[in-house]
């Protein structure tokens, strides 16, 4: 920890000491200056802070607030922000978090006390600095994009945010489809007590969690979700730009796609390759970044008034998740997919092609039949390691790979398509509805969906978990499965593999085993897969 601590004070020094001793060839060059300083926060706290100061541009300047991600501090975004600085003229404060690091307090997890030490930086910022009191913005990654949305909530003067891989529904985050996130949660909570001081609802909630008691935490991240505060961010009309990584491992994208739809001002939405924090990383140290630049266009049009473009260009961005292919704009989430594919689940069979079972994802429905997977044991069907596949995914083009021949078929169901000659773009959120007849009150499942080769390698386009919970034994349900949004391009000769097992070591399963669960296509109700195209 000591040695943590050094760490980020020779970070700091080395970053003043540049700033300071740097000569400048005219007082009217554009430039920055940089100060470490301390700002005080709700009731007193102090926040320690770095100020970026714009030299050479004549103020009242904007104002751009950015409050540090988990576990990180105040020199985080001092790259981007010099360079904003430097290029816009922003005035920029970046600040360490309440209860990490060099600030004081203890770890609110973006409560009513985090928001309101953003609203003291603002007041703190509109007095020490040239700030425009007409000119807010707000930005941040991760912890610092949920707590920069729910100010926006809270504070009209924020007039422009821009949220990257951040949540607006933190339940839906930690516990998708009714399953604890456990790769998430416990590097949230190692975080948190290698960088910071917990507080006592973070405490508690960690106790409850240890002993299998995820009902705190749920109760908690409603307050904390700005999901369930959408209607003060429209009365506010603040200019919303969010950006997240298909592959995100924290905060999937999915509830960025709902929360999206729902606003009803100024909007971006970007989604491409990567796991959390992966796509805007290297621009919040200042190097060249896609991400960090379509922010800077986005306050440059809303707090700086710009004609740039960003008020008439499509809102929806959209990157696919592999090969090479650029961005595409949509006007709105729902114009992302151009058509839907219903791909209905046969039979799991043997046959000379297939030497273990497998069933055929066709265009007629199929119904009247049943194949039993035992629980609790995983197979070579898996969604990866939180951060280390996401970024593979993104700066190698590695998937998250299978061998379809190799998936125990006594664990799992595997249904394959036909191949598509010509290849297809899946774009937007696949869905699968499957009726289940599980054998005890609780069973996780894990939906995969993957692009086969002619070799039958295999490569993960989404996924996503589900519990069944309180279920009776013995009766079946029908589950309706809404995957994670994707834009994906299926090359030629490829086909669709849908896959559904019962654990997966980023999630906590709730499958035992020695249990059974049983796969079905009632009638009225047949099992089908549908795949958004475009």
């Amino acid at each position: 920890m000591r040695r943590l601590r050094a760490l980020v004070a020779l970070t700091t020094t080395a970053i003043l000491t540049t700033s300071v001793l740097t000569p400048h060839s005219a007082a009217a060059a554009t430039g920055s200056t940089v100060e470490y300083t301390t700002v005080p926060g709700s009731q007193g706290t102090d926040l320690k802070a770095m100020v970026i100061t714009p030299t050479g541009h004549e103020g009242p300047r904007p104002l751009l607030v950015m409050p540090s991600s988990w576990s990180m501090s105040n020199v985080e975004y001092v790259g981007a922000a010099k360079k904003l600085a430097r290029e816009s003229g922003y005035q920029v404060i970046s600040y360490t978090s309440r209860g990490f690091w060099d600030s004081g307090g203890e770890i609110e997890v973006a409560g009513p006390e985090d928001i309101a030490d953003a609203s003291s930086v603002i007041d703190w910022g509109l007095e020490n600095t040239d700030a425009d009191p007409d000119r807010i913005g707000m930005a941040g990654i991760s912890y610092g994009a949920g707590i920069s949305m729910l100010t926006a909530a809270e504070d009209d003067r924020v007039k422009a945010v821009s949220a990257m891989s951040g949540w607006t529904d933190l339940g839906a985050s930690l516990y998708p489809g009714d399953t604890i996130s456990f790769q998430a949660v416990e590097l949230l909570l190692t975080a948190a007590k290698a960088t910071g001081r917990p507080g006592d609802d973070l405490q508690h909630i960690e106790e409850e969690y240890r002993k299998g008691n995820i009902d705190p935490a749920l109760e908690l991240a409603q307050e904390r979700s700005v999901a369930t505060k959408i209607d003060q961010v429209n009365d506010n009309g603040t200019a919303v730009m969010i950006a997240n990584a298909y592959n995100d491992g924290l905060f999937p994208p999915s509830q960025m796609s709902d929360f999206y739809t729902r606003l009803d001002v100024p909007k971006r939405l970007m989604l491409s390759a990567g796991d959390h924090a992966t796509s805007e990383a290297g621009g919040a140290v200042g190097l060249p970044n896609e991400t960090w630049d379509e922010l800077t266009r986005w306050f440059d049009h809303h707090l700086r008034g710009v004609d740039n473009g960003v008020g008439s260009e499509d809102p929806v961005r959209l990157k696919p998740s592999n090969g090479d292919g650029g961005w595409t704009g949509y006007p709105d989430w729902e114009s992302v997919a151009d058509q839907r594919e219903e791909l209905h689940l046969s039979e799991p069979e043997r046959s000379w092609e297939q030497w273990q079972s497998t069933g055929g994802l066709q265009p007629e429905a199929a119904p009247g039949w049943g194949y039993d997977i035992r629980t609790g044991r995983g197979t070579l069907a898996d969604s990866g390691t939180v951060l280390l596949d996401g970024a593979l995914r993104q700066f190698a083009d590695i998937p998250t790979g299978v061998s379809l021949p190799f998936v125990n078929r006594d664990r799992a169901g595997v249904w394959t398509s036909d191949a598509y000659p010509e290849g297809m773009r899946v774009s937007g959120t696949p869905s699968a509805r499957v009726t289940v007849t599980p054998t005890a009150r609780n069973q996780s499942l894990y939906t995969y969906l993957y692009a086969i080769d002619s070799h039958g390698n295999g490569a993960l386009i989404t996924h996503k978990p589900h519990t069944v919970r309180d279920a009776s034994p013995g009766e079946p349900v029908t589950l309706d499965l809404d995957l994670e949004p994707v834009v994906w391009d299926l090359p030629e000769g490829h086909r669709l593999a849908l896959v559904i097992d019962t654990a997966d070591a980023r999630y906590t399963d709730e499958s035992a085993r020695g249990e059974q669960l049983e796969f079905s296509s009632p009638e009225g109700e047949p099992s089908v897969l549908t795949v958004p195209t475009a």
